[in-house]
Order: C-alpha cells, then structure tokens, then sequence
C-alpha cells in the first residue's frame, strides 16, 4: 500500500467529494464553501486547498485516491508559529493516516523553520484528540465553547508541538511540496 502526502490536484475532485459526502461531520471542515458537484470541488481544490505564503496543505493519497487533508493555516513568520488541521473520509479513518501525516508535516515545518504548531478539537471528538496526542501534540488547555456549529456550541482542547519536543514513535509519509 502506498501512503504519502502531496499537493492538492484538480482531478482529486471526485476523490474530495466522495470523502465530503462519506460523513456529515466533514462538513465544518469545508465552512461555507459549496461543494456539491464535481466543478465545485475542483473550484474548492484551486481556491482553498492549495499552497499560499500562510497556508499550506496536502491530500493524503493512499494507493493514487486522495482520502484526507493535512495542513497549515495562519504560517506566521514573526514567531513561527503555524495551526494544523487535518480531517479523513470515513472510509480511511481507522487506519493511522491522519497521525502519521500530522507527524509528517509537522516535521516538514521544522524543517522550514517554524518553531510551534497549535491544533485544536472539540472535546466530544477523541479520535481527533488521539490523532493529535499520537503525532506528539501535548494537551494544553480547555477554549471553552469556542465553535459553534448550528445552535450548538463547543468546548475546544487545544494541543500544541515545539520543535524542540521529542518526535513521536510512530512512522511518517513522505511529504512532497
């Protein structure tokens, strides 16, 4: 089986779709944005899913299907300091992809200079909280009722990962940019 991480491609449209539709609680990942038909994923794809100077993200890709998304927002140089954020389609889930691209990339930040990535999840989600804790992200605090989705608000755990924190023991994906 080959796992690895790379750029977001327009022909992963139907691959983004798929894995939007696979379960409803993707869709606070995607916001706003519709994303119904095969030209708006690839619209999604080009305009949200790509590489900018704060952003930055990468489809993780198991045997040439795009099944996830890993990534980094608000890159800030000053403090290098970066967020991660990362989701699966259901039919992925389970399988350790998401720790071991979060580990990966994180490792890719270190690499080019950030120093502290921050992610947060809400607290009625602990397969995120171990996703997290996996690829060495240390619990740091409690943001309550930080979401809101709908009506409903949410408590936030928020992790954290130094560059100067041991690497976690678990493999990595190749991360190609």
């Amino acid at each position: 089986m080959n796992v690895h991480l790379r750029p977001w491609r327009a022909e992963d449209a139907p691959a983004l779709l798929t894995a939007q539709h696979s379960n409803s609680d993707l869709d606070s990942q995607f916001g706003d944005a519709e994303v119904a038909n095969e030209a708006q994923a690839v619209e999604y794809i080009q305009s949200t899913l790509r590489f900018g100077d704060a952003f930055k993200n990468w489809a993780i890709v198991v045997d040439d299907l795009a099944v996830g998304n890993v990534g980094l927002a608000h890159i800030e140089r000053r403090h290098d300091t970066a967020w991660a954020h990362y989701w699966l389609g259901a039919g992925a889930r389970g399988h350790g992809y998401a720790s071991r691209a979060l580990a990966a990339v994180a490792g890719w930040a270190f690499s080019d200079g950030l120093y502290r990535l921050e992610l947060g999840h809400r607290v009625n989600n602990p397969s995120s909280c171990r996703v997290a804790t996996a690829a060495g992200f240390v619990a740091e605090g409690l943001e309550r009722q930080k979401l809101r989705y709908g009506t409903e608000r949410f408590d936030v755990e928020t992790h954290a990962r130094l560059a100067t924190d041991p690497v976690p023991m678990i493999s990595g994906m190749t991360v190609a940019s």
